[in-house]
């Protein structure tokens, strides 16, 4: 009885409701604004809404290739293609934004696994032959540093000596810890730094600048700005770093040159992949990466998991690996977010990168790749604003007429009266296909204020390139290779104010003839 009732009451609704909407019919309808959309009749597109239908239907014609539908449902052939495209490009693009820990890894797999160095001992790249395999080293000045891992050492102490040196902790996606030296909290008056893991909650001692890393293993280097070899050395010899368990019984650093061949650098081919699988297993997972790590997911890549791709992930990883970095060299030559130092020249700042790689709304993915690319580590001492402090890096890719560098042609650079520069300036050439220093028959990569040049009567300087040297022109000469492209960094340390405010310009390359 209780259901029919209520039966009664939802028909006597439906009718009134009815009712209601008869007499909303004969009512006018409000008279629309002449900027008012036509209202989306059914049937315009599968979705009543004002957008074009896609032609789901049929064979067609895509960047992807050909695809082919039936019903809106794609073929199995096309399934495989659109799955192949999703899982390549993502692959691409954990390429790009890979190439920093990959580069960090690459070196620490060759300094620990390979050459057998211990946390805390240090590297020495002091002659040509030793930079070789460091993405565009200043040819100059020697550096020193470590890869050491957070898990195994603890806390790390860092004891900088006071004296004329210049470096930078990073983490591991080459974000600055800190500077140390001249451009860091110590000005070059020496501190002891304690870097810790992430997370950490531990003891923060008293006389210790103390910073967490973001990750758990860190590079850190200095160079040696002091021009007295003797100096040098006993500033190198007083640099050291030690576990914070070990300060009373810390030992004098351990400085060793590379044995053999090394090439500290993001890897090619597999190498890449296998080198990002193990860095990504031994460092913890931020936030900002949780997407790409998805990515890699799709092609066998996976924390916590062994890396055995199947046939099908590996072509694709040998492919992403080589369109990826076509990518980056692409990307890194096209430098889109940095104009022309000066207007109409073919230099550009090489590190057009905020170092912290965080913008308002975005971070840096393409600009960290770009730089990343050809060189290795930031610092805020690399970007520096202020005359007399850090160093300054540009760039130049072309000739005058906007030609790609070519290392069988001849080149003259004029260099302008008073470089500004408190320390020194130089050009460092650099082989476009492995990013490090030019590894010629001559056996020299760079010229510098340091070096005996021949100076023009006005004060300013002509250099050359290519394959053989101009007569009378040899001290000015770096000798190209041909079949190799190159280009040079153009670097000032303790730049003066004359860069900044732009008084002073070098010229272009000028192609000989």
């Amino acid at each position: 009885m209780r259901t029919q009732k209520l039966l009664a009451l939802l028909l006597l609704s439906l009718a009134v409701a009815c009712q209601g909407g008869d007499k909303a019919k004969d009512a006018p309808a409000p008279k629309a604004a002449d900027d008012a959309p036509a209202p989306a009749k059914p049937g315009d597109d599968p979705f009543y809404l004002p957008q074009p239908r896609q032609p789901f239907e049929g064979k067609v014609d895509t960047r992807i290739g050909s695809l082919e539908f039936d019903n809106q449902y794609p073929s199995k052939e096309s399934m495989e293609t659109i799955l192949d495209a999703m899982d390549f490009h993502g692959a691409t693009q954990a390429f790009l934004w890979g190439i920093p820990i990959a580069s960090f890894s690459n070196l620490q797999y060759f300094l620990h696994q390979d050459f057998k160095f211990g946390q805390t001992e240090f590297f020495v790249f002091g002659t040509l032959p030793q930079k070789l395999g460091v993405l565009t080293a200043n040819a100059t000045t020697p550096y020193i540093g470590a890869t050491p891992d957070l898990t195994k050492t603890g806390p790390l102490v860092v004891d900088m000596p006071a004296g004329a040196l210049a470096g930078m902790i990073d983490d591991f996606w080459q974000r600055p810890i800190t500077d140390i030296g001249l451009p860091g909290p110590d000005k070059g008056k020496g501190a002891k730094y304690l870097i810790t893991p992430p997370g950490y909650t531990g003891e923060k001692p008293d006389g210790y600048r103390v910073f967490e890393s973001p990750t758990n293993n860190i590079f850190l280097a200095i160079r040696i700005l002091e021009a007295d070899p003797k100096k040098g050395e006993a500033l190198k010899a007083a640099f050291r770093i030690y576990p914070y368990a070990d300060r009373s019984k810390a030992k004098k650093g351990v400085y060793k040159p590379p044995p053999r061949k090394y090439f500290f650098g993001p890897p090619r081919g597999m190498a890449f992949w296998e080198r990002l699988h193990e860095i990504l297993n031994r460092e913890v997972v931020a936030e900002r990466d949780r997407f790409f790590m998805a990515m890699l997911k799709r092609v066998g890549i996976e924390k916590g998991k062994p890396f055995n791709p199947t046939p099908r992930q590996k072509k694709l990883l040998e492919q992403a690996a080589f369109v990826g970095e076509a990518m980056a060299k692409a990307n890194d030559l096209a430098k889109r977010s940095t104009k022309p130092y000066w207007k109409g020249a073919n230099w550009k700042i090489a590190l057009g990168l905020d170092p912290t790689q965080r913008m308002e709304n975005y971070d840096q993915l393409d600009e960290r790749a770009e730089w990343m690319y050809e060189a290795v580590t930031t610092s805020a001492g690399m970007v520096t604003t202020t005359p007399g402090l850090g160093s300054v890096y540009l760039a130049s890719y072309a000739d005058k007429d906007g030609n790609w560098l070519d290392g069988a042609k001849s080149y003259k650079l004029h260099v302008t009266a008073n470089p500004p520069a408190e320390q020194f300036w130089s050009v460092a050439v650099y082989s476009w296909d492995t990013r490090t220093l030019i590894d010629n028959e001559q056996k020299r990569a760079a010229q510098s204020s340091r070096q005996d040049l021949i100076k023009n009567a006005d004060g300013s300087f002509d250099l050359y390139y290519g394959p053989t040297a101009p007569k009378g022109k040899e001290k000015n000469w770096v000798q190209t290779i041909p079949g190799q492209g190159w280009w040079v960094y153009l670097r000032f340390y303790a730049p003066t104010k004359a860069y900044f405010d732009k008084s002073w310009r070098i010229g272009d390359f000028e192609k000989l003839k």
